[in-house]
């Protein structure tokens, strides 16, 4: 008798927790994206936009040199390709920062974070979410942009799919470390717009960073080479074109950990509670 009430307290084991923790927040956040897809079309009007009316409009002034990995001259349109996957990804990780943000204004967070589990993996759930949301539509814009005419070979997409993996991976972790610090919906606008555009215009998204240089723009050029989406972007651009780019790959790994070792030290209740303490 003592031993079969002693086996009905033992507690699940923690694989089964982690798959009922990743069950509910990963299936929240992609039921809830199902449930709107206006959301998918909106997410793909942007970059599709910027593809359209860059590509035709632009042609002929942003030319491209033959740099790596190109070996000859290039449509304007395919250079663009990589910038506007790493566009996706990049509003994406910030879109997810929002839902988190709402999420805590809600009590959701606070919910979520009294949950019998670290909350790194918590967090952890919370990034892959966001970050298969944004391989999705980074997916579906490749087979909009090969509709569009640019011509990708299938082994290379293929190839591809880690560096959208990658670059997802760390918009969304980066998405994570600002919603540390944005603590007010009302707030989020301002910090999209410092973080955002920034971020995507000064890298090679639009333009070779060479363009930096040929203008003078000394530090643009350096700022660029430092920005975390350039590597991104350029690991992208690599692999669509049947190469590897280490150092893309190095910044992407070490800076997903990074950004995600920041937000779950920013998540720590008791530091939350020594910063009220503190504040009184």
């Amino acid at each position: 008798m003592q031993e079969a009430l002693s086996t009905a307290h033992v507690s699940p084991p923690l694989g089964a927790h982690l798959w009922r923790a990743a069950r509910a927040v990963v299936g929240r956040e992609i039921h809830k994206f199902l449930r709107q897809p206006a959301r998918l079309a909106s997410a793909l009007v942007r970059p599709l936009l910027w593809f359209v009316v860059f590509a035709t409009g632009f042609h002929n002034v942003f030319g491209v040199s033959i740099i790596p990995p190109y070996e000859t001259y290039i449509e304007y349109k395919v250079y663009m390709l990589p910038g506007l996957l790493g566009m996706i990804a990049l509003f994406n990780g910030m879109q997810s920062s929002l839902s988190l943000v709402y999420d805590r204004e809600m009590g959701l967070m606070r919910l979520l974070l009294t949950a019998p589990l670290h909350r790194a993996w918590l967090l952890a759930f919370k990034l892959l979410a966001g970050t298969s949301l944004s391989v999705l539509q980074m997916v579906v814009f490749l087979a909009m942009a090969w509709l569009l005419g640019v011509e990708v070979e299938p082994l290379n997409v293929l190839l591809a799919l880690p560096t959208l993996v990658l670059a997802a991976l760390l918009m969304a972790s980066m998405g994570l470390v600002l919603s540390v610090h944005v603590r007010q919906l009302e707030n989020f606008a301002g910090a999209m717009n410092f973080v955002i555009f920034p971020m995507f215009f000064i890298s090679s998204a639009l333009y070779p960073l060479w363009k930096f240089e040929e203008a003078g723009a000394w530090w643009l050029f350096i700022a660029a080479q430092f920005n975390p989406f350039t590597q991104a972007v350029e690991t992208m651009r690599f692999a669509l074109h049947g190469q590897t780019y280490g150092l893309g790959w190095a910044v992407g790994a070490l800076g997903s950990m990074v950004f995600f070792a920041l937000a779950v030290r920013g998540y720590d209740p008791q530091r939350g509670a020594i910063r009220q303490r503190g504040a009184a």
